[in-house]
């Protein structure tokens, strides 16, 4: 059968590739493998750049052109109309692929480093970004949502020209803060928009600039968040939990040492991903929590259970990795870690596996709160325990002690009292 004829705008017909490109073949290989990814996902990573530098062959490109604006030209324009004998057309697969060759690239020094936002607005933002950094200790997830905000409303206002804050008045401020508002539900939500534009325009007014003005147009959102009883299990779904740990079957041991974590040491998503193997201390029995929300380091004992399930794991169904985190992925690339997205997604499935019907996972971290001050434990002690570094934090959780509000609770006027811990109360 006749071949297909080459398009006179596709220019992979040509059977040499770009030498210049090629000599970094196996320094990819490296670092796909450095990385533990599957080889099949390799040899497909590996078509992705074989097609591009057949086409950067062809379109008469050279090493010193490769950079994010000549990927985006090969998947937005040529991988369309592409009829070369490859099966690297997929656009998010190439385009995933040839995001790791840049990397690759610029490890080595053969490319240019990732261009930097030169415009106002772009090294305005890098050095608030640096203020909150080093000032005000602020962690990274903070502070990119800081800058998401803030770098919007600086470009809605000024795009690529110069900062002027006499340009921004209150009511624009306020127009701002009501169309983000559309963004979100939750009053919590609202108040990290009004926590990270006050954080800015206070930042500002140090530097000499006038935005108190700006501070006072935004306001808190109402949230009364004594106003309801905080969402936990019940001990009966905390019993349904747990009796439906313990499963076989594929990263069953992984979920079982990730639910302990949270019902046991009321752990936050992102503190489950971070556990290093070096952080358990199995003499002592003790856990050490690094890099938490509060930013500090905090030494807590490992209840057994915890430890026994995390020992499991490790021993049983962990696969080798050459990081030292607790929790790997199963599947490749199994050197990158674990985000706080696989540990929700994870007590997502144990709820269904258990029959609950739930999904978030920080109703664990509330439950624990409430099995603590079921068993006696003090509001401090729950602080402690949670690392709250304020114990206004844990007061809405004095709501589920019912046994000490019982004692306190006074008669309704006219009812006679009624005896609650053996004498009238």
């Amino acid at each position: 059968m006749p071949s297909k004829p080459r398009s006179a705008l596709d220019p992979c017909g040509r059977t040499r590739r770009c030498a210049q490109l090629d000599r970094y073949i196996q320094a990819y290989r490296q670092y796909l493998a450095d990385r533990g990814n599957a080889a099949g996902y390799a040899r497909s990573c590996e078509a992705a750049v074989t097609h591009l530098s057949l086409w950067m062959k062809g379109a008469k490109k050279t090493l010193a052109d490769v950079e994010e604006g000549l990927v985006a030209e090969f998947v937005d324009h040529h991988l369309p109309g592409c009829h070369c004998p490859t099966s690297a057309r997929h656009p998010s697969s190439v385009r995933a692929a040839l995001g790791h060759l840049l990397v690759v690239l610029r490890t080595a020094g053969a490319i240019a480093p990732s261009p930097l936002d030169m415009t106002e607005v772009g090294q305005e933002l890098r050095r608030y970004d640096q203020y909150m950094e080093q000032v005000r200790g602020l962690a990274p997830n903070t502070r990119d949502g800081a800058l998401r905000l803030v770098g919007a409303l600086l470009r809605q206002h000024f795009g690529d020209d110069a900062i002027r804050f006499e340009v921004i008045t209150p009511e624009r401020v306020r127009r701002f803060f009501a169309a983000q508002a559309k963004n979100y539900k939750a009053p919590t939500s609202l108040g990290a928009v009004v926590a990270a534009l006050r954080g800015y325009f206070r930042w500002r007014a140090t530097l000499g600039d006038r935005t108190h003005a700006l501070v006072g147009a935004l306001a808190y959102p109402a949230n009364w968040q004594l106003a309801s009883l905080p969402k936990s299990l019940e001990p009966a779904e905390v019993e349904q939990l747990e009796a439906a740990l313990g499963q076989n079957g594929p990263s069953m041991l992984r979920a079982d040492a990730m639910v302990r974590c949270m019902l046991d040491l009321g752990l936050r998503s992102g503190e489950v991903a971070r556990l290093s193997m070096d952080d358990i201390d199995w003499d002592a029995g003790t856990i050490t929590l690094r890099h938490t929300k509060g930013r500090r380091e905090d030494v807590m004992p490992l209840p057994e259970a915890t430890g026994q399930a995390i020992a499991a794991y490790l021993r049983d169904e962990r696969p080798k990795t050459r990081h030292r985190m607790i929790f790997a992925r199963h599947m490749t690339p199994r050197e990158q870690p674990i985000g706080p997205d696989l540990v929700r997604k994870t007590v997502r499935q144990a709820y269904a596996r258990a029959g609950l019907p739930y999904t978030r996972s920080h109703l664990l971290r509330h439950t624990m709160a409430g099995r603590l001050l079921a068993g006696g434990a003090s509001l401090k002690e729950v602080a402690d325990v949670l690392r709250h570094r304020s114990l206004n934090t844990t007061l809405i959780y004095a709501k589920l002690d019912s046994g000490s509000l019982v004692e306190v609770a006074l008669p309704w006027p006219g009812i006679p009292a009624v005896a609650t811990t053996g004498r009238a109360s």
